[in-house]
């Protein structure tokens, strides 16, 4: 996988690379295409989900900020 499809990657929203995630799911297990480009949508699939965990910590980051600051003294 290239340097720019990465950078692609790291633009998306949560919520558009779950919907890339889920076509490209839906894609391998209907067998859509080569076995060659199986393995490249996997491997895109798989950056899909660490740029998904990666949003996911940052967001479970936050919460716990703000749940701190929310603590009476």
């Amino acid at each position: 996988m290239g340097a720019k499809q990465n950078n692609n990657i790291s633009k998306l929203s949560f919520e558009q690379a779950i919907k890339e995630l889920t076509a490209i799911v839906g894609g391998i297990e209907g067998g859509q295409g080569s076995l060659e480009e199986s393995l490249g949508q996997y491997e895109r699939g798989m950056a899909l989900i660490k740029h998904c965990r990666d949003i996911l910590q940052k967001a479970q980051k936050r919460i716990e900020k703000i749940s701190e600051q929310q603590k009476p003294e």
